[in-house]
C-alpha cells in the first residue's frame, strides 16, 4: 500500500470502554493490605505444620495386640545347669525371638563386651547388625562422658546432660543388655560368670558362653596403702559428682550458722585435692571458680575470705605426663588464684578432720605436716579392679600389677588366641620387642638355613627385620625411620654387618623408648573402633575360613592389622583457661 492510499484512509473509532478506571490508593491502605495477605499466608503454612504434626504423633502410637503371646525360647526360661560352679548356662536369652534381627543372630558367634564406656561404646558403634550375636553387661545402664565429670560436681553441667542410655546404642546393633556385674571368667571352657542382686537382696550367679570376649571394665583409684579412704570423696562415677556437690553445699551452709566457731568454719571451708593429675587438677579449678564467682552473690562475704583449696601431688610437679612448660603455667595460675600447690608430698592417713602428710624440705628430708580439712577428694591414679584381679591370678603370664597384658592385636596375654581381648584403662599393650628378637631372627635363620645365635644380617637384611618390627609394634614405628643410622650407630666392629647381641642392644634401646598408653578417653575410643573394625572383617571372612578349614593359627593378624595409637592430644582446665 502506498503512502498517499495511507494518508487517505479514514481513522478508525473505538468506543469508550465501559470499565471504570482503577483508583490509587494510599501508601497505608497498601502497607495494611500486604500486611494482612503476608499474616494470612503465615497463619496458614503455620497452621499446616501444626496439623501435620498432631497426623505423625498420632501414627507413633500403636496398639498390637499381637504383644499379647510373645514367643520366649524354653531354655531361656529354664536353663541348664553346668560349669564348674554348676551354675545356670544362659545360652539363650528371654529377647532372642522378639523379632526377626534378633531369631537371625541367635546362632550367630557370641559375643560379650563388659562394661559400658568408652571402650565398648565406640565398639557397639562400629559393629554390624547380625554379624554376632552381642550381649553387653555392665553393672550401670548408661554411658558416661567422663571429660565433662568434674564440671558436674560444682553445677556447671547437670549431671542428667553427661548420660546416654546405654540400651539406646545396644538396640542399634539389634544387641541385649543384662544389668549385671562380671566375677570371674572359665577361658577353657568360655564361660562368664555373672552376678546380680534379685529383689530379696540375695546375689544371684549365673554363666554366659562366648565366643569372644571384650573386656573393657575400666579401673578403680589407686589407694597406695593409704589408710582412711572411707572420709575421702572419689570421681569415678556419676553418683560421686552427686554426692561431692552435695557436700560442698552442705560444708558452706554450716558454716553460715551462728553456732559454728571461727575456727570450724575454717576447717569446713578447707578443699583438699589429692592428686595432681588432670581429674585432680580440674576440680580443683572448677571448685575454685565455684567459690570465687557464685559464692559471693549466694552465702556471706566472710565465707570467701576463709576458704582455701589445696592441691597435694607426690612429684614435683602437677600434670606432670604434660610438657614440663604446661605444668609450670598451671602452678603459675594457681598460684595466681590462690590455690595452694604441696609438692614433693606423700599422705600417710586421712582422719575425718585433717589429712597427715610428709613433705620434703630444702635438705631433702621428710617432715610430717597436718593440714585441717572439711573435703578431701581422692585422685591419685588407677588400679585393677577385682574382676581385672581373678583374671590375671589364673595367667602366670599376666605379671603387671596395674593392669591386663595384650599383644598389640588387643589380644589378652595367655588366654586362648583370638578368644579374650582387653581395651581401656584396665589393660595395656604390651611392647616387648627384644623379646620376640628369637622369633624374629629363628624366622631369618630358617630362610637362610643358619643358626639364630651365630647369624649376622647385612643391612638389606636389617631393612626386612624392621619391616617385620614395625609391623608387629607399630608404635615403635617412629624409633625406626633412619635405618642407616641405626644400623651404623649399633654395628660396633664397622664389619657391615649386625651379629646377635648387636640386634639384642638395638631392640633393647627402642623397648626402652617405649612407653605404656596413655590411661584416657582417646585411647579407649581409639581401641574400640579398632576392634570393631576388625570384628566386621573376621565375620567377613569366616565363610571363605571354614570353606577351607582355617578355624587355626594367627587368624586376627591374617584378616588385619595390628593397633596403632594415634595421640590428638590432650586438655586440662585449670580456671578460664586450658592447658
Amino acid at each position: 500500500m502506498s503512502l498517499v492510499a495511507i494518508l487517505l484512509t479514514p481513522p478508525i473509532l473505538r468506543s469508550a470502554s465501559t470499565q471504570t478506571l482503577p483508583v490509587h490508593r494510599g501508601p497505608v491502605f497498601r502497607f495494611f493490605n500486604r500486611f494482612f495477605a503476608y499474616t494470612g499466608a503465615f497463619i496458614i503454612v503455620l497452621g499446616g505444620f501444626v496439623v501435620g504434626f498432631f497426623i505423625y504423633d498420632a501414627s507413633t502410637y500403636r496398639e498390637d495386640l499381637s504383644y499379647t503371646d510373645i514367643p520366649v525360647p524354653t531354655e531361656a526360661l529354664y536353663p541348664r545347669r553346668g560349669g564348674p560352679k554348676n551354675l545356670p548356662i544362659a545360652e539363650t536369652l528371654v529377647d532372642d525371638e522378639d523379632c526377626p534381627e534378633n531369631t537371625r543372630a541367635k546362632d550367630k558367634p557370641k559375643l560379650l563386651i563388659l562394661g559400658s564406656g568408652w571402650g565398648s561404646v565406640a565398639l557397639l558403634k562400629q559393629l554390624k547388625p547380625e554379624d554376632y550375636h552381642i550381649t553387653v553387661v555392665s553393672p550401670v545402664n548408661y554411658f558416661l562422658f567422663t571429660p565433662m565429670l568434674p564440671s558436674a560436681t560444682v553445677g556447671t553441667l547437670e549431671l542428667r546432660s553427661l548420660v546416654e542410655p546405654i540400651r539406646r546404642i545396644v538396640e542399634n546393633v539389634k544387641g541385649h543388655f543384662l544389668r549385671a556385674e562380671a566375677v570371674d571368667v572359665e577361658l577353657s571352657e568360655r564361660l562368664l560368670e555373672v552376678t546380680q542382686t534379685d529383689s530379696n537382696g540375695v546375689r544371684q550367679s549365673f554363666y554366659l558362653p562366648y565366643d569372644k570376649l571384650v573386656i573393657c571394665v575400666g579401673s578403680t583409684t589407686n589407694p597406695h596403702g593409704v589408710s582412711g579412704l572411707e572420709n575421702c570423696h572419689f570421681l569415678k562415677d556419676i553418683s560421686d559428682a552427686s554426692n561431692i556437690r552435695n557436700k560442698i553445699l552442705q560444708n558452706l551452709e554450716q558454716a553460715c550458722l551462728p553456732t559454728t566457731t571461727d575456727d570450724e568454719r575454717k576447717r569446713l571451708l578447707s578443699f583438699v585435692v589429692c592428686g595432681g593429675g588432670p581429674t585432680g587438677c580440674e576440680f580443683a579449678a572448677e571448685l575454685f571458680d565455684l567459690l570465687n564467682e557464685d559464692l559471693a552473690r549466694s552465702f556471706p562475704k566472710i565465707l570467701r575470705n576463709e576458704v582455701s583449696v589445696h592441691v597435694i601431688q607426690s612429684r614435683g610437679h602437677i600434670l606432670n605426663t604434660y610438657d614440663e612448660a604446661l605444668s609450670k603455667f598451671a602452678e603459675a595460675r594457681f598460684a595466681h588464684d590462690q590455690v595452694e600447690v604441696l609438692t614433693n608430698a606423700r599422705v600417710k592417713e586421712v582422719r575425718p578432720d585433717k589429712i597427715l602428710f610428709t613433705q620434703k624440705d630444702e635438705n631433702g628430708e621428710a617432715v610430717t605436716k597436718e593440714l585441717p580439712m572439711g573435703f578431701c577428694l581422692w585422685s591419685t591414679g588407677v588400679a585393677q579392679t577385682d574382676f581385672c584381679k581373678a583374671i590375671a591370678a589364673k595367667l602366670d603370664i599376666q605379671t603387671n600389677r596395674h593392669a591386663l597384658e595384650t599383644d598389640t592385636h588387643l589380644r589378652l596375654n595367655g588366654a586362648p588366641l583370638g578368644s579374650v581381648y582387653a581395651i581401656g584403662d584396665c589393660s595395656t599393650v604390651q611392647n616387648n620387642v627384644a623379646e620376640h628378637l628369637v622369633s624374629f631372627l629363628r624366622t631369618l635363620a630358617y630362610e637362610k638355613g643358619k643358626d639364630p645365635e651365630k647369624m649376622t644380617i647385612s643391612f638389606k637384611e636389617w631393612r626386612g627385620v624392621a619391616q617385620r618390627v614395625k609391623k608387629r609394634f607399630p608404635q615403635a614405628s617412629d624409633h625406626l625411620r633412619r635405618l642407616d643410622k641405626l644400623f651404623e650407630q649399633y654395628d660396633k666392629d664397622k664389619s657391615g654387618t649386625l651379629d646377635f647381641g648387636e640386634m639384642r642392644e638395638l631392640l633393647l634401646q627402642i623397648d626402652s623408648k617405649l612407653t605404656s598408653l596413655p590411661a584416657t578417653a582417646q585411647r579407649a575410643h581409639q581401641q574400640g573402633q579398632y576392634l570393631g573394625r576388625k570384628f566386621n572383617k573376621l565375620a567377613q571372612a569366616a565363610p571363605g575360613m571354614q570353606a577351607n578349614e582355617m578355624d587355626y593359627g594367627d587368624l586376627d593378624d591374617a584378616v588385619y592389622k595390628a593397633f596403632e595409637y594415634t595421640h590428638l592430644g590432650s586438655l586440662a582446665y585449670i580456671g578460664n583457661s586450658a592447658v
